[in-house]
């Protein structure tokens, strides 16, 4: 939450980007001009700004660059993406997050008594709202399963990576020493507050993102592609990627974030030393764990106890903190589960008040916010979207063209895989995650489709190599 009015620059700077977007189209091919779109917004322009209209849902650094992109892919390409191929089960989950929020709303047509207040029942505009909401998020997920599905394409994503993070490591250093600034100074506000930042003696930097740990998982997500780029020889001009690595490990550690560090520990030598299908193992055990989160926290399945004995005794500082989560994400979900299915809907119907109405909750975790707000199955549309292009991929990668390839699957799934799991105790969820997804899948696909026995060798060494755009 931003807590000084954005600066006239904040503004432009988001009616500006369609421009910027256009210029990358032109420049670039179609699959580097959508990343570039939605990582450069992602990591420039400011957070909490939003252009508003009446009758339409705000416009900011989520929607803006997703339409964008969206009409630069089809200025280049002269189509849009198809939204649906045949009736998978990516459709079917696709329609329930557009469809879901409207049985929310005919399900909630009650007011709802909290403490001393009333919330408003849900209508069917605020419903309409919602699905727009939802499809503008789920822009890029369509947008990288079609023109980012070559062998090339998942390359670029991790070789733009490393560079966007070698670049964006500079001003998070800046921060790391002065604090975080850069937003106030630039765009007017700073997005959060700087007792936030406060770590260890020290800050963590926050740049252009949401919080410190928005930029901590960055960092660590650069780290894991410039593994990738080591474990392949793939160098930077005189840059080698293992002291780029290095370098941006050591970045990692700077930024002062526990999950991050123990998450870049994890999959950093899984991307440079294990095999891709051990990578991929992992990538899916991480997903089935954020899928069925939800069910094993219902069936008390889930070691809270545990979590909180290790964490007294390796960082005994964050035990409160920890300790309060955990028990409100208990009351979030009891609540949740008066209305299990498609959830509470919006106003806050789904957070927990006082006597006197006031709003007491602490949601940091995006799956209890999702299942309280759209119930189970707003949750499996939503996450099921997300982990399903890492089961594919597990499923594609035998019949990669290369290892080479093989490996980048493997840490692209990783990443996606670990950014789901960071959605149970924060809310790290951004168009860029969805870029990855829908890239992730449309590989998969099209690695999956010569498996068909009406490819010749030759129509399916043609199919593993061809351009989309």
């Amino acid at each position: 939450m931003s807590f000084v009015q954005p600066s006239w620059f904040a503004y432009l700077a988001l009616l500006l980007w369609p421009i910027v977007t256009l210029f990358l189209y032109a420049k670039l091919p179609t699959g580097r001009a959508t990343i570039w779109t939605v990582l450069g917004a992602f990591l420039l322009l400011p957070t909490g700004t939003i252009i508003k209209f009446g009758g339409v849902p705000g416009l900011d650094k989520e929607s803006i660059p997703n339409f964008a992109a969206l009409i630069g892919c089809a200025f280049c390409t002269g189509r849009l993406p198809r939204f649906f191929r045949g009736l998978g089960l990516i459709e079917v989950l696709f329609c329930l997050l557009l469809v879901g929020p409207f049985i929310t709303s005919m399900l909630n047509t009650d007011p709802v008594r909290a403490g001393a207040i009333i919330l408003p029942g849900i209508g069917g505009y605020e419903a309409l709202s919602v699905a727009v909401s939802q499809f503008i998020m789920i822009i890029p997920f369509f947008l990288g399963r079609q023109f980012l599905r070559n062998s090339q394409d998942n390359a670029d994503i991790l070789r733009i990576l490393t560079i966007a993070g070698l670049a964006y490591s500079l001003p998070m250093l800046f921060e790391v020493r002065m604090s975080p600034q850069l937003s106030s100074w630039i765009y007017g506000y700073v997005p959060t507050s700087l007792v936030t930042a406060l770590r260890d003696g020290g800050f963590r930097p926050v740049v252009f993102l949401m919080n410190g740990l928005w930029v901590a998982f960055f960092a660590m997500t650069t780290t894991v592609a410039a593994a990738a780029m080591w474990r392949t020889r793939i160098s930077f001009g005189r840059l080698q990627p293992n002291w780029i690595t290095y370098y941006l490990s050591f970045v990692l550690v700077l930024c002062k974030t526990e999950s991050a560090l123990l998450y870049g520990i994890i999959v950093v030598p899984l991307v440079r030393w294990a095999g891709p299908r051990v990578q991929l193992r992992v990538a899916c055990i991480l997903v089935t764990v954020a899928l069925a989160y939800p069910l094993l926290r219902v069936a008390d399945l889930v070691p809270t106890t545990s979590l909180l004995e290790m964490t007294n005794e390796l960082s005994p500082g964050h035990l409160g903190s920890l300790k309060v989560r955990l028990e409100q994400e208990y009351q979030l979900l009891e609540h949740a589960w008066e209305r299990p299915w498609f959830g509470w809907g919006r106003f806050g119907r789904g957070r927990i008040y006082d006597e006197a109405g006031s709003d007491i909750t602490i949601s940091d975790g995006y799956w209890v916010i999702t299942v309280g707000t759209f119930g189970l199955v707003g949750f499996f549309a939503q996450f099921g979207m997300l982990g399903l292009p890492v089961f594919r991929a597990a499923r594609a990668h035998r019949v990669a063209s290369t290892q080479q390839e093989a490996v980048y699957l493997g840490a692209l799934s990783l990443i996606v895989a670990i950014n789901m799991i960071d959605l149970l105790p924060n809310s790290s969820l951004s168009p860029w995650t969805w870029l990855l997804a829908g890239a992730l899948l449309g590989r998969a696909e099209q690695l999956s489709a010569v498996r068909s026995p009406k490819f010749s060798a030759q129509e399916t060494r043609l199919l593993l190599s061809r351009p989309t755009a």
